[in-house]
Formats: C-alpha cells, structure tokens, sequence
C-alpha cells in the first residue's frame, strides 16, 4: 500500500512555521503605516524604560566617585545641608543664621584642639584669573580656606606647597592654583612666585593642584585656594556663611567627631538645651542617600509612564489586528476550506501580533540606549549596556503582543469557513 501523498486534501491548508512567519510578515508590510503607528507606540513605552533606567545607570555609577566630594572620614559642619535642598523641607533652615568667621574659627580651634583636621572655609565662584595679559574664562572658584582643605577634599598638590598655618596667622596673600588656571595662564613659564589677581586683590602662586578632571559636566581644577583669614578680609559680606570641614583620623573616630562638633557648635551658636541644631551635619553617605532617592523616584515615574505607554500601545495592537481579522475574513476561508487548522490561524495572528511588539521593542531599546548613554557621556561615565532591561523590554513586549493578540487572533481562529468565505 503506498503513503498518502505529502500535499493532499487534508494537509494542504497546514503550512509549516517557517511559512506562517513570512505570512506574518507580509501581512503587515502590506499595511506599513498601520503598522509603523502601533511599532511607534510600543517603542515609546520601551525607549522610557530603557532611556530611564540607562541614565541612572550611569547616574549610580558616578555616584561613589562624582559624589565622595570629601575625602576618607570626612563630614561638614553647615547652615544647611545639600541633601535638605534637593529632597527635603527647606523651610527647615530658611530662618537659621549664617555661621559667621568667628564662629566658624572658634569651632576650627575647639576641634583642633582635640586633635582633628578642622578648616573653616567659604567660597566664591564665577571669578577670573589673570596674569599679564592672559585671563581665565569667569569660573573660577575662590576658596578661603586652611592647609587641610586639600587633603579633606581630595586633592594633592602637584609641585609647590600647600598653604600653611602661618599663611592663616599672617593672611598672607598666597594661592594655591588649580591645573586649569595654571593652563590658561602659565601655558609655558613656571608659576610658582609669580602673582595672579583674582577679583582685584594680587595672591602669590606657592602650590599647584594636581587634576581632578569633571564631576557632572562640571571642572574640578578651575579652584583658587587662599587663606581664610585673606578671604574674608577681601570678599567677605553678611549674606555669607562658613562651612567647617572635619576630617577624623579614621571610621572609629568620625561618629564622635560629630557628637563633639555638633556639642561645640551648639555652645558657639549659644542654643539652650531644649533647641534644635540650626545647623546641619553633611557626608557623602547623606548626599549618597539623596540621590539614590531621586533615583528611585524617578525610576518609578518612568516605569509608570512606560507602563501607560505600554498598555496604550497594546490597545493598539488589539485594535490593528482585529481589523485585519475583519478585512480577511475571505483569505481565512479560503485557507480553512483547503484544510488550516484553527492552530495554524491563531499562530499567524498571534505572530503578527509579537511581530509588532517586537519590533517596537527593538526600535525602543536602540532609542533608549542611545539616550541613556549620551546622558553618561555628558557625566563621564563609560557606555552601559542595561542588559537587565533590555531583557524586561523583550519579555514585556513579547507578553503584551501574546495578550493584546490573543482576542483577534482566538477570533480569527474561530470563524466558519462558510461564512467567511461569503463575506464581502
């Protein structure tokens, strides 16, 4: 007895995968720009989970590095602390008096003498540089400062020296520059000796900084250090507060470094013992802590919005496929009069379906990931590749192109092959 023949009547309508993959795809080149507009939704949703999540990436990452801008063991002793700023009620320290140079000084003297590196410091930025006939761009940072201050926040002096305690007792007029000044006005000669002036008072170059590069786009080595006492002689006003730097000699000794300036400094600002501090306590694990909480905020905005993007996105899909199912009601006829099963309909409408998603997927994660990245070049931080989310996109698309399909394609699967073939 011989085999049935391969492509008879019962097996010509059941067509192989491969085939119900090119079937799906030239269903939907045949309606490119239906199509494009449903890919389009879908790639939105994933270019803001994978755009999002790539940029705090890169974000976390320059955190332990752009962040730790204190040294080992390090904390501040301020009006007002960063973190309160960028997340908390700033009406906490709205009313709080400035911390003047005597009460800045005499909590640098009280912890000193304890045995810590103290420097009570204030800055002034958008300042040039100049020297002869050269001058700096007008963002330089003037710090009026001690001989601490480099250690406490990592710097090193490249060649020359650092300023002195006697520089603070004298208020000499000395600076030490940092690299990009020393660029922009000693391109060729040697500056040490030589004497720059900032704003219009004239300093002695002793020390240059070595480079620290950028933190968040913004240069580390456009600084002049002068001492505190010259500081406030020649750019001091009321509106200015002294931040203190304490550096412990190491983890042991931070935690009560802090108990005893907070004790100091609440005798130096004359609080009874029922106030609350008027000043604030600052470290990098505080400003760390500020940003992983942004971070998480607005990592879960943007997985809402992608969300809503998403689900929006498979509506569309929803719609797109059960007007394809409406508009070859005849084609599904005539392929289940010839023999498809309901299997071989509901693959290809299910596979037009993930195609889509599909494809808005990886439109979406190129998008994102370009995104992403250029917002880690900006703070250099090197290219991420968010394999983690790139997963997620792929799966959730996958998942909502199986969901939002399932109806049409279920549909399709179960019309009569006698009424569609009769639909006009």
């Amino acid at each position: 007895m011989s085999d049935p023949p391969r492509n008879g009547p019962g097996s010509a309508g059941r067509i192989r995968f491969a085939d119900t993959l090119r079937l799906a795809a030239a269903s939907l080149g045949g309606n490119r720009l239906r199509s494009f507009l449903t890919i389009l939704g879908i790639a939105i949703g994933v270019f803001s989970v994978v755009g999002v999540m790539t940029a705090l990436s890169a974000v976390r990452q320059s955190i332990d590095s752009g962040l730790a801008v204190l040294g080992a063991n390090t904390f501040q002793v301020m009006r007002d602390n960063p973190d309160i700023q960028m997340g908390g009620v700033r009406s906490r320290w709205r009313g709080r008096p400035n911390i003047t140079p005597r009460q800045g000084f005499a909590l640098e003297a009280a912890l000193a003498a304890e045995g810590f590196a103290v420097t009570a410091n204030e800055s002034q930025g958008g300042q040039r540089a100049r020297f002869g006939d050269r001058r700096t761009s007008p963002r330089i940072r003037i710090v009026g400062t001690n001989e601490h201050y480099a250690a406490a926040n990592n710097y090193e002096i490249s060649y020359g020296r650092n300023l002195s305690s006697t520089d603070i007792e004298f208020n000499r007029p000395v600076v030490v520059i940092g690299r990009e000044i020393e660029e922009s006005l000693f391109p060729s000669l040697d500056p040490l000796g030589e004497r720059i002036l900032l704003g219009n008072a004239a300093y002695e170059v002793v020390g240059v900084l070595t480079e620290r590069g950028t933190r968040f786009g913004s240069s580390l080595d456009n600084i002049a250090l002068i001492p505190s006492t010259r500081f406030v002689a020649n750019h001091w006003h009321r509106w200015r507060t002294m931040n203190i730097t304490v550096q412990a000699p190491d983890m042991l000794t931070m935690r009560s470094a802090i108990e005893l300036a907070v004790t100091e400094m609440r005798i130096i600002r004359g609080l009874a013992p029922e106030d609350p501090n008027n000043f604030d306590i600052f470290t990098n694990d505080a400003l760390q802590d500020a940003f992983a909480e942004i971070a998480y905020i607005v990592g879960i905005g943007g997985l809402l919005i992608s969300a809503i993007a998403l689900v929006c996105a498979g509506i569309g899909i929803m719609n797109i496929m059960l007007v394809s199912v409406t508009e070859r009601t005849r084609e599904i006829g005539v392929r289940k009069s010839i023999g498809a099963r309901r299997r071989d309909i509901l693959t290809q409408f299910l596979l037009e379906a993930v195609f889509l998603s599909e494809f808005g997927a990886v439109i979406g994660i190129l998008l994102g990931f370009a995104a992403g990245n250029a917002v880690a070049a900006t703070i250099g931080v090197p290219m991420i590749i968010p394999w983690f989310w790139i997963g997620v996109a792929v799966i959730v698309c996958s998942f909502i192109g199986i969901a939002f399909g399932f109806f049409p394609a279920l549909r399709a699967a179960r019309l009569d092959p006698v009424e569609a073939l009769r639909y006009e």
